[in-house]
């Protein structure tokens, strides 16, 4: 990396926003402009200074107030032009999913060793992008078993039912609150026991949780 780049970096925890700005701060070619702690800071920082190239913004997950999906969903409409590396303890498949589908250019672990961190930027940079080994198994896994076990469609009155169960309400309850019989609830509850592949009440809640119909 013989030009010069501009980077920004975002992480609201201090000790490793000052270790991974020790690190940079090495490369001749790395220029940090901005350290934030939140992706408000980084954003309104953009936002201010539109004639100022930024190449990079390397962004954690969990910050406060917004945190990296949002923060790199801002930059890519707003910005464009602009390369994001996430780098987080996470391994959630669904974010990482959110992420790559909103054009993240780069994802790896905090754990990651500093080869691994400046292999990253420096690919970013040349215009490729990088996801470490960890994070695509993590992503083959998640399409492995959506593929295995396909989405399971519920009609609105067995959400309903579902939702109810989730919530601790006995069958008569259930059955006063939807104006049905006592005896349609147990066919409900039989049946999604059986559509959703569960043995139990306990499963059914469980499901209803992982779902986020709860939410």
């Amino acid at each position: 990396m013989s030009t010069s780049f501009s980077i920004i970096i975002a992480d609201d925890h201090a000790m490793f926003l000052d270790g991974l700005t020790s690190i940079l701060a090495e490369e001749a070619s790395i220029n940090i402009i901005l350290t934030a702690k939140t992706g408000t800071q980084v954003l309104k920082y953009l936002r201010i200074n539109t004639d100022e190239k930024i190449d990079l913004v390397i962004t954690d997950i969990n910050m406060p107030e917004m945190d990296g999906v949002e923060l790199n969903a801002a930059i890519k409409s707003e910005f464009p032009q602009i390369k994001t590396l996430v780098v987080s303890m996470l391994e959630d498949a669904k974010k990482i999913k959110i992420l790559t589908e909103a054009n993240a250019n780069g994802y790896i672990s905090k754990n990651a060793e500093k080869t691994e961190l400046l292999k990253a930027i420096k690919s970013i940079l040349e215009g490729e992008n990088y996801f470490s080994p960890r994070i695509k198994q993590v992503l083959m896994e998640a399409m492995f078993s959506a593929k295995s076990n396909p989405e399971i469609s519920l009609s609105k009155r067995e959400t309903e039912v579902l939702k109810l169960i989730a919530q601790e309400f006995t069958t008569q309850e259930i059955a006063d609150q939807l104006f049905l019989s006592k005896h349609t609830i147990e066919s409900y509850r039989k049946n999604l026991i059986s559509k959703l592949g569960v043995r139990n009440l306990a499963g059914l809640t469980r499901y209803a949780v992982e779902k986020g119909m709860l939410d």
